[in-house]
């Protein structure tokens, strides 16, 4: 056990060594570990930071809510049929009256109808490219939608139709600047006159395509005497939240037999709707994630290929320089081993150095870019200690034959070398 300690001691400290005497050689050997070392690490921490991105934003909308409208969000691996799609009939209250009444499974129903590009006024002030919601009761339970200022719109002003709207966190600061109460101010906009009741709290945008920031939240049924909602160019949509504790599947499957009902779609035709949840999102970004992944350690593999060729060759020159030292260690009964295990435990050092460099490079951009940005970046634990053993497995492969040509050098031979 001693021995093995003074081997590693004796190796570390020979490998320090090494980086004194040829500073810009053992650097730009280390350099391909290092950049392949950062490659990996980088692409797992993004790829750890992105998962936990959308396992937060799926547990605020909730993965058991169905989206049901005229445009699946994803395609079923062909050809996206956009000109069928965009001719399908839209959702309407009836389709939600029917859900609430005919599928047991669903806790909540709701319409949601977004509008783009509307220019909301406030005295002189105008804001252009809002996104208008207008909606009917319990969009704000499925959507779970936090209020910052005054309150969010009555079950009688929606099913009433009222000029009443509540305004997204970033359109109240910059239509009331100076910390101007909204709460009973009218803002202008699809040409009529809406009384503000209350503020979102700060959301950004989420999975479901859902940005409330820039947005205004209105009744669905004052929508309906301003524009035309059963035109093509809008798509109302259903979210349909299940009972809790109930399958989603099951919700989909009831939900489907109800509307191929309510639309009189014939047995054996494909439904005249999409009904879209948030796993299809995760799993076409899971899939993606893996892709990713596969080609970050491609290219980190490159990276510590070259690496590992450059390891080798400052330990083939090593053992080169310290023939005669071999030769003596030999002579006075070192055995074969020692000596593999000394210059091998030196190839080890020197990747780890170069990985470690690799792993502190990315934990300094993960902090800047996370402060930077105001995103939560993950730094884990069992992705350094890949990036350690990838390390340790990469000077083990570079130093294996140096070490075993120096292990096998004959003593008096080595003495005599010059």
């Amino acid at each position: 056990m001693t021995n093995i300690l003074q081997i590693t001691t004796t190796s570390i400290s020979q490998a320090f060594m090494e980086l004194k005497a040829n500073k810009l050689r053992t650097f730009l050997s280390l350099l391909g570990i290092t950049i392949g070392i950062f490659c990996i690490i980088s692409v797992l921490t993004v790829l750890d930071s992105m998962k936990n991105y959308i396992q937060k934003d799926m547990a605020t909308l909730g993965s058991d809510v169905l989206y049901v409208g005229r445009w699946p969000w994803m395609d079923d691996g062909g050809e996206y049929k956009w000109w069928e799609y965009w001719r399908r009939p839209g959702m309407t209250p009836a389709d939600v009256r029917a859900i609430e009444a005919q599928v047991p499974d669903a806790s909540t129903a709701t319409l949601c109808l977004s509008t783009r590009r509307l220019t909301v006024r406030y005295q002189d002030m105008e804001l252009s490219s809002i996104v208008g919601y207008a909606v009917l009761a319990y969009f704000d339970k499925v959507q779970n939608i936090d209020i910052e200022l005054g309150r969010y719109l009555s079950t009688a002003e929606l099913d009433g139709g009222n000029n009443s709207v509540v305004l997204g966190y970033a359109v109240y600061r910059n239509m009331f600047p100076g910390n101007i109460d909204p709460l009973g101010k009218s803002v202008t906009f699809l040409g009529r006159r809406f009384v503000v009741v209350g503020v979102m709290k700060a959301a950004g945008q989420n999975m479901a395509g859902f940005d409330y920031d820039n947005s205004v939240v209105f009744p669905y049924y004052a929508a309906t005497s301003l524009i035309d909602t059963r035109s093509l160019n809008y798509d109302p949509m259903l979210a349909i939240k299940a009972v809790r504790g109930k399958d989603v599947d099951e919700l989909k499957y009831e939900v489907e037999g109800v509307l191929r009902r309510m639309r009189k779609v014939k047995p054996g035709q494909p439904n005249n709707f999409a009904v879209n949840q948030l796993s299809q999102v995760s799993e076409r970004l899971n899939s993606l994630f893996g892709t990713i992944d596969v080609v970050a350690w491609f290219i980190g593999g490159l990276s510590l290929l070259v690496g590992a060729f450059g390891i080798a060759n400052i330990m083939f020159v090593t053992v080169k320089e310290r023939t005669k030292i071999i030769g003596l260690k030999k002579a006075i009964g070192a055995r074969r081993k020692s000596i593999l295990l000394e210059f091998l435990l030196e190839a080890v050092v020197l990747s780890l150095i170069g990985g470690l460099m690799g792993i502190l490079i990315v934990v300094v951009l993960s902090l800047s870019l996370g402060s930077a940005f105001d995103f939560e970046v993950i730094l884990s634990l069992s992705n350094f200690l890949v990036g350690i053993i990838v390390s340790i497995f990469v000077g083990v492969m570079a130093g294996i034959i140096p070490a075993i040509s120096a292990s096998r050098l004959d003593p008096v031979v080595a003495i005599r070398t010059h």
